[in-house]
């Protein structure tokens, strides 16, 4: 049953406009910082179900990072198209359901067996969009693309959203590069993949102090991607010595653990990495973790006790107060000794290890990826670490302070 309901197409970004009823399998929409790209596929979303035959399952890799985003941009697009009277919005489940029966389900990739179960009280999932698509691995958005199946009399879907990162990330180098696409290109169909690229400049309903900050950009990173959407040139990176495995059958041999924290809460996020190290092979291997945002201390503390029980947890010793309260949470937290340079002391350190990072944490392949030193007028590089998209390497920097201060002779 579709809702008898009329909806504008004027009310849509004009870029967007020939993608409202487009049935590509698979659909990339990705570019720069406030595009409009997030809330048009919200509206779209709302657009769908009201018609009838669509059950959309969005996904990002952390699932509490979906209700202060995604969620609440589709909750957004509701009020937008003012029909609010025909949805019922289940804030605790994060399920919204359309008086005609048809779903919007939001789920997290970090927990596998949920996303197996999830099942639409009406038909079949037919849309799965991704939000923050180069947060995920390439093994689950291939399970993802399985989840649709089953009749339907719609074209089923798979969407990705997300601000291009680096040219050698597994979407760039599976969806861009097979098609020779350059940064110049806007859009690219071939019937089966289809590519937009937006930018701020296609979102004609910006405020002007958002455009002023966009276009006055100063880092150079930031603005080649964030302000024109490119995909990132990977320069002076700092950790080259690491490489990606699958540790899932190795985790019960990993009797040295090292754990680390690096706080955050509403900017930055909170960021937990649990490591194996083995001097013998000088060896660090990080086989699980997670980063989320406004995480309260008491938070952190429920999500770290069945992970490490009574282990000892290393954390920024800028946050005396928050170690404090996860002590007084059961968690034996420790503040990291810094002292002068000790920031480059124990990247010294990590430089002198083998870094086996599990397939699964692509957070911090990401950001092994991009971060770099800083670089002088003339773009020669300083011996001063990026400040920017680190928070996994600080944390796995901290759980090995005993190592790395002990190696440098106690002088942090």
């Amino acid at each position: 049953m579709a809702v008898n309901i009329r909806i504008d197409p004027k009310i849509y970004n004009h870029v967007y406009r020939p993608y409202l009823n487009l049935g590509t399998r698979v659909q990339i929409y990705y570019g720069g910082s406030s595009s409009g790209k997030s809330f048009f596929l919200a509206q779209r979303c709302v657009k769908d179900v009201l018609s009838g035959g669509h059950n959309y399952l969005i996904t990002r890799q952390v699932s509490t990072t979906l209700r202060s985003s995604v969620f609440n941009e589709i909750y957004k697009a509701i009020k937008f198209h003012k029909v609010e009277h025909l949805f019922h919005i289940t804030t605790g489940d994060m399920m919204i359901t359309c008086v005609n029966g048809y779903q919007i389900l939001f789920k997290g990739l970090d927990d596998e067996e949920k996303i197996k179960s999830v099942t639409p009280i009406r038909g079949v999932i037919t849309d799965i969009w991704q939000e923050e698509a180069t947060e995920n691995t390439y093994e689950a958005t291939k399970q993802l693309g399985k989840r649709l199946r089953g009749r339907s009399r719609v074209p089923k879907r798979q969407i990705l959203s997300f601000n291009p990162i680096y040219k050698t990330h597994w979407i760039y180098l599976n969806y861009f590069k097979p098609q020779g696409w350059h940064d110049g290109q806007k859009e690219f169909s071939d019937g089966h993949l289809s590519i937009l690229k937006t930018t701020y400049k296609d979102n004609e309903y910006l405020e002007p102090d958002d455009i002023y900050e966009l276009e006055h950009e100063k880092d150079e990173y930031y603005r080649n991607v964030y302000t024109y959407g490119n995909w990132g040139a990977l320069g002076d990176t700092i950790i080259t010595n690491w490489r990606v495995a699958d540790l899932s059958d190795m985790r019960s041999q990993f009797d040295r653990i090292r754990n680390g924290l690096d706080f955050g809460y509403s900017a930055d996020p909170n960021a937990f990495t649990r490591n194996h190290y083995d001097p013998n092979h000088k060896k660090i291997y990080t086989f699980d973790g997670w980063h989320e945002l406004k995480l309260t201390n008491p938070m952190i503390a429920d999500r770290l006790s069945p992970i490490i029980g009574d282990e000892a947890i290393f954390c920024d010793s800028a946050e005396p107060k928050s170690i404090q309260e996860l002590r007084d949470s059961g968690i034996d937290a420790r503040a990291v000794k810094k002292g002068p340079d000790s920031l480059l002391y124990s990247i010294k350190w990590l430089q002198k290890h083998e870094w086996i990072v599990d397939s699964r944490l692509q957070g911090l392949i990401n950001e092994l990826n991009v971060w770099q030193w800083k670089k002088d007028k003339d773009g020669n590089s300083l011996p001063i670490p990026v400040d920017r998209d680190n928070h996994y390497i600080d944390s796995a920097r901290y759980a090995h302070e005993i190592e790395y201060n002990g190696f440098f002779g106690g002088l942090l």
